[in-house]
């Protein structure tokens, strides 16, 4: 099928879009509306692809070689967003002409959140500079949509994350002191089991105290990225009321997830802080190298969240083999024993930890907090960078697959 669009005017109208053309065949065959030959359009919802109307069709008789006048109206949806038009021949229950490769008119226009449409520009095209076009918008998206996401909803982040700290120790004594008391306990319980039993030693200083500093600096990134990657699997089991019966931004429950195990960490390094300047008479000035070293630490837990959330919706079990898999890279991470004794094994472990992003976290908490240096720099962009394609990629796949969520819990 091959068509031409000459003297092409395009017009809105309120909220009716008039489309004028002339139109050349030059399929080399004739088109004949009694063989199903027709003049249409496709609206497109252009951020997702979605196919939102199969416009209304216009009989269309053409010989081959031949020009006709193609004339239609697309009345625009009322719902606010970006919007792709196609005009184009078809043959009904054949094919459009624009999907065998033939040019068409492609209209984009938007609908302001009060209804508003605008025309925002119009072109004569064909598949090949859809196909790039689709490309460039999803590598855009891609990259923009999950931090758009989470500025957009931050309100919400924050609404729900108090709901979920409050809601899990709800009817105990300590409420929500228990934020509190969780990660000391755990701290204080692996302290007990490989400092004092166990006889764990920080090179140069054998004392207990500074074996305790050197675990609590190890444990402070771990504390935010076990517990929020614990409870991913589930969180959209947890949540299906807001999947199934709300018109809900289910993309933010793992978000959710990341901001609870922030909040964890954070009374977390106020202990460590407290205890440091009790013991030690003073805190790391380094310390304002802190934000710095979370983001990479927010973003991998973020992707790795999005990642399981999604697949914990297909997989029931996979909350249990999370947790026995979270449990070996807890031990393989240099946290409760020291990095030396990993790095010792031979060269090729010690190439293994640099490559773990979670060794590269805690190896940067105990320079700032420990030793007063500056991160490692080198190890740092490592970390960044791995932690960037995980949280694009933990994105696009919680969004691909978030249209089954609602049948499948």
């Amino acid at each position: 099928m091959t068509t031409e669009f000459r003297n092409t005017s395009v017009g809105l109208s309120g909220r009716t879009l008039r489309v004028t053309s002339t139109i050349l065949n030059r399929s080399g065959s004739a088109w004949i509306a009694s063989a199903g030959w027709n003049t249409g359009y496709h609206l497109f919802d252009t951020p997702t692809g979605t196919l939102v109307i199969d416009g209304v069709r216009a009989a269309l008789d053409l010989p081959a070689d031949a020009e006709g006048h193609l004339e239609t109206r697309v009345e625009l949806p009322p719902e606010p967003g970006e919007y792709s038009i196609y005009v184009s021949p078809l043959q009904e229950h054949v094919a459009w002409a624009y999907e065998k490769g033939s040019k068409f008119i492609l209209i984009d226009v938007s609908v302001a959140d009060n209804g508003e449409p605008t025309l925002r520009r119009w072109r004569i095209a064909d598949k090949n500079a859809v196909g790039r076009r689709r490309l460039m918008h999803s590598a855009k998206n891609a990259v923009t949509l999950p931090f758009q996401l989470i500025w957009r909803n931050r309100s919400l982040v924050r609404t729900l994350t108090k709901r979920d700290i409050m809601s899990r120790y709800a009817g105990s004594i300590g409420g929500a002191l228990w934020t509190i008391l969780n990660p000391l306990l755990l701290m204080l319980t692996y302290f007990l089991v490989f400092g004092l039993v166990l006889n764990q030693k920080v090179a140069g200083d054998p004392s207990p105290t500074a074996w305790a500093f050197y675990f609590l600096a190890g444990m402070l990134p771990w504390l935010a990225f076990s517990d929020a990657l614990a409870r991913a699997p589930g969180i959209l089991v947890e949540h299906r009321n807001f999947i199934r019966k709300l018109v809900f931004p289910v993309e933010i429950l793992p978000v959710n997830l990341v901001v609870t195990g922030l909040v964890t960490e954070f009374f977390g390094i106020l202990i460590f802080l407290t205890g440091s300047f009790l013991i030690r008479g003073h805190v790391s000035p380094t310390l304002y190298y802190l934000p710095l070293l979370m983001i990479p630490q927010v973003l991998f837990t973020a992707g790795l969240c999005w990642f399981l959330a999604a697949l914990g919706a297909f997989v029931r079990d996979l909350g249990q083999i999370n947790g026995y898999l979270l449990t070996i890279w807890f031990f393989v991470t240099p946290i409760c024993y020291a990095e030396s004794q990993l790095l010792s094994l031979s060269p090729q472990w010690g190439r293994l930890a640099a490559l773990n992003p979670a060794y590269v976290m805690v190896r940067n908490y105990r320079r700032v907090l420990l030793e007063s240096s500056a991160p490692d720099w080198h190890a740092y962009s490592w970390a960044m960078a791995i932690s960037l394609v995980v949280f694009l990629a933990g994105h696009a796949w919680f969004h691909k697959l978030r249209r089954s969520f609602a049948d499948l819990i």
